[in-house]
């Protein structure tokens, strides 16, 4: 027995099947223990959760690469979204979790993605405010991005008209002339495209900030 064996099988067990799945009992059968036992890596249910969403972001902390800001933002982004693909069954945790507690009281290694990205933002010329916007902003993007991702649903791939695979035929046209007229782009869903395409956007606009200042 150890932590980092109780968070994997956590883990597994997770992405087997969700969340809901995960109990304390449940995971001491799989390890071949009592419940009491797992009480020395977490005092609850919710203990384990927190410690589960922070092993899994620990993944994403690195230090920086390079020292170009946009770089290692594009860097961090790609790394959080095969994060997402890797464990679909944890974004709801990890976009929520973290919430659910104040800041301060909240595990620390849940923490490091904040610090690491201020550092990086305000080493590139952002005010310590202006570097927490744009992580605010920054992880609202790839939130919004990832559970998009995860949701696509093409109801039949094979079907040659894209109106029909993603049922849109059934959509009145007078409605939703827009939606229907998109249907070859919403039915060709590019994750790693449409992400590098909100970082484009959400890069121009900062790098035009940091312009602003320097004028």
């Amino acid at each position: 027995m150890s932590r980092e064996r109780v968070l994997t099988t956590a883990l597994d067990m997770v992405d087997a099947d969700g969340i809901e799945a995960l109990s304390m009992r449940g995971l001491a059968r799989e390890l071949g223990c009592t419940p009491m036992a797992l009480y020395r890596y977490a005092d609850s249910r919710d203990a384990l959760l927190d410690s589960l969403v922070e092993s899994v972001l620990a993944k994403l902390v690195s230090t920086p690469v390079t020292g170009d800001w946009v770089t290692e933002l594009r860097r961090v982004a790609h790394g959080f979204r095969e994060l997402a693909l890797a464990h679909p069954r944890m974004v709801p945790l990890l976009v929520t979790r973290p919430l659910a507690t104040p800041l301060g009281l909240r595990p620390r290694g849940t923490l490091r993605p904040l610090e690491m990205l201020l550092g990086l933002l305000i080493n590139a010329g952002f005010s310590p405010a202006d570097a927490l916007h744009v992580y605010r902003t920054f992880f609202g993007l790839l939130y919004g991005h990832v559970l998009t991702e995860l949701q696509e649903v093409v109801t039949d791939p094979e079907e040659s008209d894209a109106l029909l695979r993603l049922g849109l035929h059934r959509l009145p046209p007078q409605e939703f002339p827009h939606v229907r007229e998109l249907a070859n782009e919403l039915a060709t869903y590019d994750g790693v495209a449409e992400l590098d395409k909100g970082l484009d956007m959400l890069v121009a606009g900062l790098q035009r900030q940091l312009l602003g200042q320097a004028d």
